[in-house]
C-alpha cells in the first residue's frame, strides 16, 4: 500500500505563479481516468473473482487509483478555483463507461489481462514522471513523483500476477507482443480523449474524439525526455519476455524518440 496520503501532500506550498495553464488542462483529464479506478476495480474484480490471490492485491490497488484522482483533481482546483471537480467527473462518467458485465477478459485471456495491465502502468508511470520533471509548481512535482512511485509498484504487481497466469494461459512471447501493441495503441482511444473534454469544456460542447485526444497529446508528449522513453521500453520488454536493457532497448528508444518528437511537430502544427 501506497504510504501517502492526500493529508501528507504539502498542500501550502501550492505557487499559482508557476501554474502551466497547459499542463493543468491534462492534470484535469488525468484526474477523470485515475478517480475511475473504481469501474476497473469492478471489471477486474469479475473477471478474476475466483482468483483469490489477485483479488486479495486489488482492493489496494484501487484505493490508491482513486487517490492519485483525487489529489490531482484537488490540485486542479487549487490551480483554477472556478473548476468543478465532482461535476466534471460526473460528466466523464455518464458519457464514458468500460464493461462492467465482463466475466472473461476483453483481452482473451487472464495472462492477456495482465499484459494489458503491464502496459498501462508503464504508461501511467512514464508520465507521471515526466510530469514531475517538467512541472515547476512544487505541489503538482511532489504528487507526480509519488503517483510515479505508486504506479512502478503496481507495474511489478501485475508482472508478478502475469507470471503467474502464464503458467496456465501460456501466452507466446509474439502474443503478448500483440496485445501490448494493441493496448498502447488504445492510448488514443475514447478513455482519454473524452476525460479530457468532459474536464475542459463547457456545457454544450460537440465532443470530436480526435480532436481532443490531439488537444491531451500536443500537451503530453513534449515532457517527455529520454530517461522516461528508456525506462518504459524496458518494462514493455520485460513483460513481453525479452531483455530489458541493451541493444533492442537502445534502438526501441532512438524510435519512440523520434515518434514522439515527429508527433509533437505534427500537432503543433496542426495548431497553428
Amino acid at each position: 500500500m501506497s504510504k501517502w496520503t492526500l493529508d501528507t501532500i504539502d498542500w501550502d506550498r501550492f505557487d499559482a505563479s508557476k501554474v502551466d495553464p497547459e499542463i493543468l488542462r491534462n492534470i484535469k483529464a488525468a484526474a477523470m481516468v485515475e478517480r475511475n479506478g473504481g469501474d476497473y476495480g469492478i471489471y477486474l474484480g469479475r473477471v478474476f473473482a475466483d482468483d483469490t490471490a489477485f483479488v486479495a492485491d486489488l482492493a489496494g490497488w484501487v484505493t490508491e487509483e482513486v487517490q492519485h484522482g483525487m489529489a490531482l483533481g484537488r490540485w486542479a482546483q487549487l490551480a483554477d478555483p472556478a473548476w468543478d471537480f465532482d461535476a466534471a467527473f460526473e460528466r466523464f462518467r455518464q458519457g464514458y463507461q468500460l464493461p462492467l458485465d465482463a466475466r472473461e477478459s476483453v483481452r482473451g485471456s487472464r495472462a492477456g489481462e495482465m499484459m494489458a495491465r503491464c502496459i498501462v502502468e508503464t504508461g501511467t508511470s512514464s508520465y507521471y514522471s515526466a510530469l514531475k520533471d517538467a512541472s515547476e509548481e512544487p505541489v503538482l512535482k511532489q504528487i507526480c513523483g509519488k503517483i510515479a512511485a505508486d504506479e512502478f509498484r503496481h507495474y511489478k504487481l501485475f508482472y508478478d500476477h502475469l507470471r503467474r497466469c502464464l503458467k496456465r494461459d501460456r501466452l507466446s512471447r509474439w502474443a503478448r507482443l500483440r496485445i501490448g501493441w494493441s493496448r498502447m495503441a488504445e492510448s488514443e482511444d475514447d478513455e482519454l480523449a473524452f476525460a479530457y473534454f468532459a474536464a475542459n469544456e463547457p456545457d454544450g460542447a460537440v465532443y470530436d474524439r480526435k480532436r481532443y485526444m490531439q488537444a491531451y497529446a500536443k500537451r503530453a508528449y513534449p515532457l517527455y525526455r529520454a530517461s522516461h522513453v528508456q525506462r518504459a521500453m524496458a518494462m514493455v520488454l520485460k513483460a513481453v519476455g525479452l531483455e530489458p536493457q541493451g541493444r533492442l532497448n537502445s534502438l526501441l528508444t532512438r524510435a519512440g524518440l523520434w515518434f514522439i518528437r515527429r508527433r509533437s511537430s505534427q500537432l503543433a502544427a496542426t495548431a497553428a
